[in-house]
Order: structure tokens, then C-alpha cells, then sequence
């Protein structure tokens, strides 16, 4: 039996199990609500698209609240892969199939907008959070790489996309694995520190003066002229609302709900190695409906994420789970000794573009980006504060993409992916 309305794994502790909390230093604190607080622009959500989005607000004088249910980059924005994927989730042939050749070229040109913006936050506000560039794309299957050549030629020729085919012998070397196929390299990829980054959006946000309150989840929004956010302790009344909740809004809003799935996704941190499996240090994945991606730490940690549930309960023993698919990757490593073990929610649109609209005259929605989140989400978040301060134009861009509910809305939303993710799986074994 599948709910109707997911809500992810709960908790107090913050980051519960994630290398990456034991690796990102101090975390501050942040105050919960207590009362009553007046506010120009009320956020859900301190990861990276509510953060940003309250930097840039903050900026323009706007009195800014975001609201966190537990902790600044509990959910995904702290738990991720850290991987950074250029482009859009699908690529410009579907968009442009979909949308037309023009809306194609333009959201490619916003992709790579979304990519500067995020190094020039890193920049801007000196966030140390383990930037490093490129990222390897592995090739599983054999009967793929002759293809994959031809689209890679397509892509240089037509949409000016040009990265790198890497031959078999090549992608061994360069991943440490002889295992795939073949692969390309992308250079304006790259991977970081998810909740360092997190952690540095927010202090830009405090820094330009917005409000970050903690432990505050928000249980009811009060629709009208000035919505009202209801928590256990306060209330928020604000002009405008943001929904930057993602994948743990957890049926505060119908709409997004019905477009916007969550799904847990599971990572592991090895000890540190005796060696470097990946000379150049570059992020890498592969061509896996259900994705295997990694890096290495500077320290030589192999961070590997792989397997997916859907369920709201995560397993019992999540290093055992990631092991299954570590082997198919490094056999050699799946007796590696694990520090550390987490899962995490994302969010997935039935299309795998972002769900960026506006529902009601005075609320804001930016979620569903399917494992795209670490480059879209920040530059997501800016442009909806453009938005509401009146600058449409880029907004309206992401606001046409199709991102149609899954079939049955809500209700029925979980048994369609299931049953599909389940099919995904049994080909990738295949």
C-alpha cells in the first residue's frame, strides 16, 4: 500500500549519518519561530533553492523569513551526490521536440547561466566547499557506445555541445574501473561539498539580511491576500510564499504534489584508500536508469551512490544496500571498510524537467529537479525572486517547460513509478 502524501523520514538530529556533516566543520544554529513574525516573502525550505532565492530577495530590501523544518541543508541539499550536471535534465532534441527548436536553444543558454551562476556564488561569497571541475559519464553497455558516438557528433554539430568520447581503455584509466564500455568527459562538470555549499548560501542570505529560523516546520499555509504560515510555536504572515520544500513538502501544496515525486536515493563513504582510483578527480557517472555516481574526497574517500526505494522507510542497513551496487562497480572495494552511511529524498517530475511555476497569484514553486538540483536549484531560486520583485522574463522560460502530473495525481503517483523504476531496474541487470 502506497500514501497518498509521502512524508520523507523525520528527525531531530541533524544530517543523521552523512560524511559530509562530519566533514563541514562548525554548523551553526539558527533560532526557531516563536510567535508571530510580519514578513514581505515567507520561504519553505532552507536547501539550496530557498537560500538562494532569499539571498537575492534579501538584496533587493525585501523582508525575508525561510522556514526549516529541522536544519540549513538537512534534506538533499546536504545529502547529495555533490555532483554538478550541466545542461537540463532532458536533453535539447527532447526539448526541442516538446517545446521547439527556439525554447530549446534558450533553456540550454539558461543551463549555462545556472552553471556560471553557481561559481560566481562560490566566488562571490568564498564558499569552501571542495569545488572541483569535470565530470566522467560511464557507458554500461556495449551495444550503446556506437550511438552514443553518433550523438555526441549530433550534439557538437547542432546544439554546440562538445565533449570528449573516451575510448574503453581511456575510461578505465580515468575511473579506476575496467568494467564500462567506453565513456565521455564533460569539463564544465564538476562535483563540491553539497552542505558546505548549503551552509554558504546560508550566510549570504544572513549576511543580506534575511531570517532563517530552524526546527520550524510549517504545517499549514493559510491561503488569502497575505498567506499565513502556521507552525507548532509561531506564525509567519507574509505577501508572497515560496515553495522550496522539493521532495519534503509533504502535501502542503496539492499541485506540486501531484508533479513532484519524492524518492529516496542511498550513499556510502568508504575509510579512506591507499590509493586514488580517479587520477584527474573528476565526478563520475553512468548510463544506469537507476544512476551509479561517485567521487573521491581529498582525503581518498570513495563517496558512491547507488539504489533507490520507494518506500517512506529507508533500509535497515543502508551500507549493506549501497555494497550490492559498489561490486558491480569495484568488486575489489565492497569489503572497503564504510565510515559512514545516509540516504536522502530528492524530487522527480514525471519528465525529469523542473516543475518552476507559480499556482496562486501570491505563491512560488521551484522543485523536481530529478537529480539535477545541485547547479539548478540555486540559479532556480534566483529567478524566482527576480520574479516576484517583476522581472518575468527567465521565469517564464522554465514556467513553459512541460511538467505534466503523474498519471492519476497524487493517489496514484507512487504505484505508476514503482512500477515503472521496477522495469528501469530490470533492464539495467539486463
Amino acid at each position: 500500500m502506497y500514501p497518498t502524501t509521502f512524508m520523507p523520514p523525520q528527525g531531530k538530529a541533524p544530517h543523521t549519518g552523512s560524511w559530509y556533516a562530519a566533514s563541514a566543520g562548525a554548523i551553526p544554529d539558527h533560532p526557531a519561530l516563536k510567535g508571530y513574525v510580519r514578513a514581505d516573502v515567507a520561504i519553505i525550505g532552507a536547501g539550496y533553492t530557498g537560500l538562494s532565492a532569499a539571498r537575492s530577495l534579501a538584496r533587493r530590501g525585501l523582508k525575508v523569513a525561510v522556514l526549516e523544518a529541522n536544519k540549513v541543508g538537512w534534506g538533499a541539499s546536504g545529502r547529495n551526490g555533490g555532483q554538478i550536471h550541466p545542461g537540463q535534465r532532458m536533453g535539447p532534441d527532447w526539448i526541442a521536440a516538446h517545446m521547439g527548436e527556439q525554447a530549446a536553444r534558450d533553456l540550454l543558454a539558461l543551463a549555462e547561466e545556472a552553471r556560471l551562476f553557481q561559481r560566481q556564488l562560490i566566488a562571490e561569497h568564498a564558499i569552501d566547499c571542495d569545488l572541483r571541475e569535470g565530470l566522467i559519464h560511464t557507458i554500461h553497455k556495449k551495444r550503446w557506445v556506437a550511438d552514443e558516438r553518433k550523438h555526441l557528433d549530433h550534439q557538437a554539430e547542432k546544439w554546440g555541445l562538445r565533449h570528449q568520447f573516451l575510448s574503453r581503455e581511456e575510461t578505465a584509466t580515468r575511473v579506476g574501473t575496467p568494467v564500462y564500455h567506453a565513456g565521455t568527459y564533460d569539463p564544465d562538470g564538476g562535483q563540491l561539498h553539497p552542505l558546505k555549499f548549503a551552509l554558504g548560501l546560508a550566510r549570504a542570505a544572513t549576511e543580506a539580511g534575511a531570517t532563517i529560523f530552524e526546527n520550524s516546520r510549517v504545517l499549514e499555509i493559510v491561503h488569502g491576500s497575505r498567506p499565513v504560515l502556521r507552525t507548532q510555536a509561531g506564525e509567519v504572515q507574509a505577501d508572497t510564499v515560496i515553495l522550496a520544500g522539493n521532495g519534503y513538502l509533504g502535501g502542503l501544496d496539492p499541485e506540486t504534489d501531484a508533479r513532484v515525486m519524492p524518492l529516496n536515493n542511498f550513499i556510502l563513504a568508504t575509510e579512506p584508500l591507499d590509493r586514488r582510483l580517479i587520477p584527474g578527480e573528476e565526478a563520475v557517472s553512468d548510463t544506469r536508469f537507476v544512476v551509479y555516481y561517485w567521487h573521491q574526497t581529498p582525503d581518498l574517500r570513495l563517496v558512491f551512490g547507488g539504489g533507490e526505494t520507494f518506500s517512506p522507510h529507508f533500509p535497515a542497513d543502508i551500507a549493506g544496500f549501497v555494497r550490492k551496487h559498489l561490486r558491480n562497480v569495484y568488486p575489489e572495494l565492497v569489503t572497503a571498510p564504510v565510515s559512514h552511511a545516509w540516504g536522502g529524498t530528492l524530487g522527480i517530475t514525471f519528465n525529469r524537467m523542473p516543475y518552476v511555476r507559480r499556482p496562486r497569484p501570491n505563491v512560488w514553486v521551484a522543485a523536481g529537479y530529478s537529480g539535477q538540483g545541485v547547479m539548478m536549484a540555486p540559479f532556480a531560486g534566483h529567478i524566482l525572486a527576480e520574479a516576484i520583485a517583476g522581472t518575468l522574463g527567465r521565469f517564464d522560460q522554465f514556467a513553459a517547460i512541460p511538467t505534466p502530473p503523474f498519471p492519476g495525481g497524487a493517489a496514484l503517483r507512487w504505484p505508476t513509478l514503482v512500477a515503472a523504476m521496477s522495469w528501469f531496474k530490470i533492464l539495467d541487470l539486463l
